[in-house]
């Protein structure tokens, strides 16, 4: 319970931080906050200070900025409808950019501690056409088919999409760029899987997936894996390679854990597998630099999760994914947990290094989501305003409402959706 907690306090810390962008920014316009409140439901505490009643509710998850006249036609000194369009799309504004704000400030603690992702080769697989055009363990790769690529996440985004095209990859050597230019097979093939995932470089179990071989076997997440069937697995792509040239018979591992060697047997699981065989890994482990360079990465990271809903919202309208992958609060919150519950093996940095990870992840999101153009959110208020700016007088009150009316609307719809996807996932 106690994870769940820690989770939903985040993401109303994070809707909090959001409202107090648009608090600060109402009361450098002169405009009167009526409420600023914690939480949703009854007022639980609640006291008055210049003019504003500050509250604590019964529900602590998310937060309000309640402003004279915000939804209305009140139109006297201090009220939102007088403030001059400048200082409403100000307002407007404060809000998502408090969230990049604290995005920013979370990557900087998350790379300064962690260290940044750069987008390194870990291996190159022999017989490749990557291997053949002179691809090297060790190069980072700076630009694929004219992408910038700074990060293993920018790495990831582009893979995404990836759809076969001839790749030119320039890279750095030896602080030299080259470009490396091959297409990559198409490979059809039958797999054995054990349900795991390993880290980049190690075979290192870094999770077991429900109901796989390997939850069945016994194996855990931490686990290392020293041998399979008597040979030795120093590496990766040894492991994987064993793997596959025993297919489908029974294997017995023996792993290391808490300092022990175990003995567990499991039979992998025949898949069919279609892709473009890259013939190269990449290598996730973080880098760490001076202050420049973390702050430096701190944009680039910030960057990266907004790039990541646009992304996000090209796979939806691809086909890649569905409104059955979205999640809200309760799948978020359910998510976050999860990642203090995996991580308490690790320590409690880790679990802080992953939900500060989350925090980034969702405040960026948020500032994003908060920007667009869409009725009763702040972009579809600062389209009204961006509209008085060239009209040079505002849309009728009643006009507006109706409009922003209909997008609430639409937007509890999806909500409902969302929620219903959230609570049918809690139990798959």
């Amino acid at each position: 319970m106690l994870k769940y907690l820690l989770a939903l306090l985040i993401l109303s810390v994070i809707i909090l931080v959001h409202e107090f962008g648009h608090f600060i920014m109402a009361k450098a316009s002169g405009v009167k906050v009526v409420e600023f409140s914690l939480g949703m439901g009854p007022r639980l505490i609640k006291f008055t200070h210049k003019e504003t009643m500050y509250s604590l509710k019964l529900f602590l998850f998310g937060g309000s900025c309640q402003m004279l006249g915000e939804d209305d036609e009140e139109n006297s000194e201090g009220s939102y409808n007088n403030a001059s369009v400048w200082q409403r799309i100000a307002i407007s504004v404060a809000g998502p950019f408090a969230n990049f704000i604290l995005a920013f400030v979370g990557a900087v603690i998350l790379i300064g501690i962690a260290g940044y992702d750069p987008c390194v080769i870990y291996s190159v697989k022999e017989g490749t056409p990557a291997y053949e055009a002179g691809l090297q363990a060790g190069d980072r790769i700076v630009k694929i088919n004219n992408k910038k690529i700074v990060t293993y996440g920018d790495y990831g985004i582009y893979k995404m999409f990836y759809d076969g095209e001839e790749l030119n990859v320039v890279v750095e050597r030896d602080g030299e760029k080259e470009t490396i230019t091959f297409k990559p097979e198409w490979i059809e093939e039958d797999k054995y899987l054990m349900g795991v995932y390993f880290d980049s470089e190690r075979p290192l179990i870094t999770g077991v997936i429900a109901d796989s071989p390997a939850e069945t076997a016994g194996i855990k997440k931490g686990d290392l894996v020293v041998s399979v069937n008597g040979e030795k697995t120093e590496t990766y792509d040894i492991l994987t390679s064993t793997v596959q040239k025993y297919g489908d018979k029974e294997l017995e591992l023996v792993v290391l854990r808490d300092d022990k060697e175990i003995t567990l047997k499991l039979t992998p699981e025949k898949t069919h597998n279609e892709y473009y065989e890259l013939g190269y890994t990449i290598s996730g482990a973080r880098v760490k630099g001076n202050a420049l360079v973390t702050i430096k990465y701190a944009f680039y990271e910030v960057g990266y999760w907004i790039r990541a809903v646009f992304s996000s919202f090209r796979m939806l309208f691809t086909g890649v994914a569905s409104v059955n992958d979205l999640s809200g609060p309760v799948g978020i919150v359910s998510a976050m947990g999860e990642v203090v519950e995996e991580s308490k093996s690790d320590g409690g940095l880790y679990i802080f290094l992953n939900l500060l990870n989350w925090t980034v992840m969702i405040s960026a999101n948020l500032g994003v989501m908060n920007l667009l153009p869409l009725p009763a959110l702040d972009g579809g208020r600062l389209m009204f305003q961006f509209i008085e700016v060239v009209r040079k007088k505002p849309i009728a009150k009643e006009k507006e409402g109706m409009i922003h009316f209909v997008g609430i609307v639409l937007l509890l719809l999806l909500s409902v959706i969302v929620l219903f996807n959230d609570i049918r996932k809690l139990f798959m």
